[in-house]
């Protein structure tokens, strides 16, 4: 019998040494019994949500921080021990509906996660969203409970669709329940998510407010050294050269430990496909170079369409060879693409700010030059290969019906 093609390959990986004892724990979404560094944040959310211990209706809490501050973790923690603790005391333990909005993203999606979570079968398309709300309010006040529903990065939610489902939820105790309660716990990475809301939900939905801090690197060290511990074999690590270097890398990307745990594991994972015994600081660049590529490709893909037409205007400007990108530049050919696809043009204040999100994304450098006696212009550039932009790009729906469109000569090079 001919060997198959890829039994080399996995004949030559098991017989390599071994280096994770439990990889899964180096991965974010793997909450621990410890969180080093939280202390101060657990025992704000503990306080908040505690509430429920006595039958009560914790208030709706709204946390923000940097990408990897443990926002996440820390909510997931204390509803763990929340529940815990309300079987151990013999109270009603309320049910945790967590949805992450960077893909459950519009509000006819949120309801159907919200009715399935209470046994209601909904189409995954096909309902008026005034119905699937119907059938949860009735299911869900058809006794008495307490849901707490965590939107995490909830500002991709408003984004995409609007701020709708969140005014329903936030008001829902004072106007539509009768017998069940409902708290709500909004998670956002952006720091100005709060000025694109309604003022009736930033005010019901911002009861509790709580921001996170970034992680320093020596905290971000402990982070990796516990999970380390538990995720590696003894003496798989180069001490502590491994460790420190993922710490820094992660703390000069605003103290993110999603970040640096995500080094740690692709590190362990590029030293187990080249048959070391031992991880050492090459393996982590390795890992970054890889985790950096990965990365760009998320972010861009994810985008909201308005901002992925201001990045495609100042992806066809270049590629145009302009010779001057400007905020003015980019907004005449946004215009004209948001025509092409019958989206509304926003106004010129809202896409500066949509320029000033993806600089601060690092997908962009956009820079104030002064123009001498013409005043100060704002620079743009893409900060990411121009190939990578333009393959992530072309395949959006409505990006795909652009594709033809050259900028026109007046609309490169006028500034407003």
């Amino acid at each position: 019998m001919s060997e198959k093609p890829l039994d080399a390959i996995f004949e030559k990986f098991l017989s390599g040494p071994r280096i994770f004892k439990d990889r899964e724990v180096l991965r974010p979404t793997y909450v621990p019994d410890n969180l080093p560094h939280r202390d101060k944040e657990i025992n704000r959310v503990g306080l908040i949500l505690a509430t429920a211990l006595k039958s009560g209706t914790p208030s709706n809490v709204f946390i923000y921080g940097k990408t990897g501050c443990g926002k996440t973790a820390v909510v997931r923690y204390v509803l763990k021990h929340l529940a815990e603790k309300c079987r151990e005391l013999g109270v009603s333990t309320p049910s945790s509906v967590y949805l992450n909005c960077s893909t459950v993203n519009t509000n006819y999606r949120v309801l159907a996660h919200l009715c399935e979570n209470l046994g209601v079968s909904v189409p995954f398309t096909g309902l008026p969203t005034d119905e699937v709300y119907t059938r949860f309010i009735s299911t869900l006040d058809s006794e008495v409970r307490l849901m707490i529903i965590v939107l995490d990065e909830v500002d991709k939610l408003v984004d995409k669709d609007g701020d709708g489902v969140l005014y329903d939820l936030t008001r829902i105790n004072h106007s539509v329940l009768k017998v069940a309660r409902v708290s709500i716990i909004g998670i956002s990475n952006n720091l100005k998510f709060k000025e694109n809301l309604d003022p009736r939900v930033l005010s019901s939905l911002g009861e509790e407010e709580l921001v996170f801090p970034p992680y320093v690197a020596l905290e971000l060290q402990d982070i990796l050294r516990e999970r380390a511990n538990m995720g590696f074999l003894d003496g798989a690590l180069e001490e502590p050269g491994v460790i420190n270097l993922c710490a820094a890398l992660a703390a000069r990307e605003h103290g993110d430990a999603r970040r640096a745990l995500d080094l740690l594991r692709v590190a362990g994972e590029q030293a187990e496909r080249l048959g070391v015994e031992k991880v050492n600081q090459e393996h982590v660049r390795l890992a970054q170079n890889i985790l950096e590529t990965d990365r760009v490709s998320e972010v861009i893909s994810t985008l909201p369409i308005q901002s992925k037409l201001v990045l495609y205007s100042i992806y066809l400007l270049e590629n145009n060879r302009s010779s001057k990108i400007t905020t003015g530049s980019v907004y005449n050919v946004y215009s004209d693409l948001c025509k092409i696809v019958n989206l509304e043009v926003l106004g010129q204040r809202r896409v500066s700010g949509l320029i000033a999100e993806l600089d601060m994304l690092g997908i962009i450098v956009a820079k104030l030059k002064s123009e001498g006696r013409y005043g100060m212009t704002k620079k743009i550039k893409l900060n990411v290969p121009a190939k990578q932009v333009k393959d992530i790009l072309e395949n959006d729906y409505h990006i795909k019906k652009t594709v033809k469109y050259v900028p026109l000569a007046h609309k490169v090079e006028l500034d407003i």
